[in-house]
């Protein structure tokens, strides 16, 4: 009797002993490709840039390539591309230092005069007006007077790179800052924080999601106004490059700056969304 309920025993155990090695093999693949097709961009953003880079091959048999196209086929681009990187690199430090601090300045400005004035009811009663006149304001029409009253040319873009980030980061700021909860300052003044710390531990995580925007317009923005104002002073930099090849009618090395550009500033953006995504780890 004892033996056979032992083997009854053993039998109904042996399905739950076999099955839980199987789950534990299976588990790692079942994930494995969901995780792998989850890096590799998507099918639409390729299936566009292949009819795009069609059509540009495409309009090479109808334009002549032999004299001097104003749209130059892709192999005589990354011909142009490739004998032009040295000085496209020169390029892209010259511009990086206008751009790096003209942006981190205004992310700084903007990060803190937007918490401020969406905690301080004072603050953001005289900002708030403020900066819904000024903010609209094209930040191209300061190019002009900035190179003409600032004594350098490297001073005058920076603050054109630092007007066109601030604004979108300091409403984006004060944005995230009226949208936290009042019962989550209230507990904070309960546990004694004061309004620093309510600030730095309250409001601006939970404005992380709202900054992050606004460092991404911002830093587009930034790109575009670099751009723009290398064009009009510069004797370096990515803007400088396209606009003295087109000068000189060298197309092929000025859209090859226009799209190694546009590569620049793709790694820039991408490099902040990874950082949004390391510092969001909850939204996720």
């Amino acid at each position: 009797m004892s033996e056979s309920l032992a083997l009854e025993g053993e039998a109904l155990a042996s399905p739950l002993v076999d099955k839980t090695p199987r789950q534990g093999r299976s588990a790692p693949h079942s994930g494995l490709f969901p995780a792998l097709l989850s890096r590799l961009p998507a099918w639409e953003a390729v299936a566009l840039w292949a009819v795009l880079f069609l059509a540009w091959q495409g309009s090479t048999y109808f334009i002549d390539q032999s004299a001097n196209p104003l749209l130059p086929g892709p192999r005589i681009v990354a011909e142009a591309l490739w004998e032009s990187l040295p000085e496209l690199w020169k390029g892209t430090v010259s511009s990086f230092f206008i751009l790096a601090p003209g942006y981190l300045l205004a992310v700084a400005a903007g990060i803190a005069l937007g918490l401020v004035a969406g905690i301080v009811p004072g603050v953001g009663r005289g900002l708030f007006p403020f900066a819904k006149v000024a903010a609209p304001i094209p930040p191209t029409v300061y190019i002009p007077y900035a190179i003409a009253v600032l004594p350098t040319f490297h001073l005058s873009a920076t603050f054109v790179v630092f007007i066109g980030a601030f604004w979108p980061v300091f409403q984006n700021s004060a944005a995230g800052a009226l949208a936290v909860e009042g019962r989550h300052r209230d507990n904070a003044r309960v546990l004694g924080f004061s309004r620093l710390e309510t600030l730095v531990k309250v409001v601006f995580p939970a404005s992380l999601p709202h900054i992050f925007s606004g460092a991404a317009v911002g830093l587009g923005f930034s790109f575009i106004l670099l751009t723009v104002a290398e064009l009009f002073g510069a004797n370096a930099g990515l803007g400088r490059f396209v606009q003295y090849y087109a000068d000189f009618a060298d197309y092929p090395r000025m859209v090859a700056g226009i799209l190694y550009t546009g590569l620049v500033t793709w790694l820039a953006m991408t490099g902040l969304d990874k950082l949004r995504h390391k510092a969001l780890f909850w939204v996720r």
